[in-house]
């Protein structure tokens, strides 16, 4: 049978999911090897320094830097609280003395006198790694982190905004092709994923942050949409660290896109699933979400993680296809005007090359489309729907 290679996105119901969860920098490792952890667990901890406050303590007393010394209240090394005074001038006869009271709290770095000025550096920060998903520590690195393994349901998108977060999955469309608008965002969303149809729109996401929602899923969202909610052109570069309160993942592509059948039903069954152990409705198994994207070299792809249960029903899975191979029936996306956006499935995989509408040669594959049209693209224009 006729077979090709070509990257692509995964959209899978049961899939083996590991995560690294390090330190940027050596601390403590608070799990073990076979530990079971939840989402919000945190893993490892650390401390970095913190903020450096300059205060021109000479400056503020009207005295010459070489005198500051001899005027200091405190010295260094010492912790100091908002408001305290710091140094003391000796004023004309004791008489109009100044004070030069801390900014801030902190401790006494450092005392020059030379520039007359005080450093002061802030309390330690804590800086955390939580586990991001449920699932269990099958490997620590000591004083980095842990990696998390778990069978999860998994959906990569194809962009996306904002970082890691965690909330039940609430269905805001009931079609995949319904776009999802301000209208649809109610309050009682806060903190959840919440899962579109097609197109996203600015006012949307905007309701969404008002509301405290956690993240947005949909098919697809406007370059002018996306500059609206940034406040600027985003770039070419690493996605993640947008301070905007929401996460973002697009799973489809730019533009009026709906979400793929198969991605949007994947979610909503896991939408249904929000009772805990008396019945109670809770809105929805919950997801963990990044945003963070990177197009070129270490592609990275935002993703979806749905840690299944023990109870979860197994889907109905064949022989897995080899990773990245592309066989006839394989489902594409393609990623390419005048298709761009649509989905099909290979239906044949012609070996020789052809010649395109630019005159040049290229080796083609025949996609078949969901409104049942057959259309002849390069094999550089589609994307693998992993499964």
């Amino acid at each position: 049978m006729a077979k090709a290679y070509t990257p692509g996105l995964k959209v899978s119901a049961r899939a083996a999911y590991r995560g690294r969860r390090l330190l940027p920098v050596h601390g403590e490792v608070l799990v073990k090897v076979g530990d079971a952890v939840k989402a919000r667990d945190v893993v490892a901890r650390t401390y970095i320094e913190g903020d450096v406050t300059p205060v021109a303590v000479s400056s503020q007393l009207g005295v010459p830097a070489g005198d500051l010394a001899s005027l200091m209240l405190v010295k260094q090394g010492d912790a100091v609280v908002a408001g305290q005074p710091l140094a003391r001038s000796k004023g004309i006869f004791g008489i109009g003395k100044k004070e030069c009271a801390s900014p801030a709290a902190g401790t006494i770095e450092s005392i020059s006198t030379t520039t007359g000025q005080v450093i002061l550096r802030g309390a330690p920060l804590p800086v955390e790694v939580k586990a991001y998903v449920d699932g269990r520590v099958v490997e620590v690195f000591p004083n980095e982190g842990a990696l998390i393994e778990t069978e999860a349901a998994f959906v990569q998108g194809i962009f996306g905004v904002g970082g890691e977060t965690v909330g039940p999955i609430r269905m805001a469309c009931t079609r995949h092709d319904q776009p999802l608008d301000a209208t649809l965002i109610k309050p009682d969303m806060k903190g959840a994923v919440v899962v579109g149809g097609a197109r996203v729109t600015a006012a949307a996401v905007k309701a969404a942050q008002a509301a405290g929602v956690a993240a947005i899923v949909s098919g697809g969202i406007d370059d002018s949409d996306l500059k609206e909610i940034l406040g600027y052109d985003l770039g070419v570069a690493i996605t993640g660290t947008e301070k905007i309160g929401i996460t973002i993942v697009i799973t489809e592509g730019f533009g009026d896109i709906a979400m793929a059948e198969r991605t949007f039903a994947l979610l909503e069954g896991f939408a249904r699933d929000g009772a805990d152990g008396t019945g109670e409705r809770l809105g929805g198994r919950e997801a963990s979400v990044n945003g963070a994207t990177q197009i070129r070299a270490g592609v990275m792809r935002p993703e979806i993680v749905i840690a299944r249960r023990p109870s979860d029903a197994q889907p109905a899975q064949g022989a897995r296809p080899e990773e990245g191979a592309l066989e006839i029936g394989t489902q594409v996306r393609l990623i390419r005007d005048p298709y761009f956006g649509l989905l099909g499935s290979v239906s044949a995989l012609p070996s020789e090359p052809a010649v395109l509408g630019s005159g040049s040669k290229a080796r083609v594959l025949e996609v078949k489309l969901g409104d049942g049209r057959s259309v002849t693209v390069p094999r550089a224009n589609i994307e693998l729907i992993e499964t």
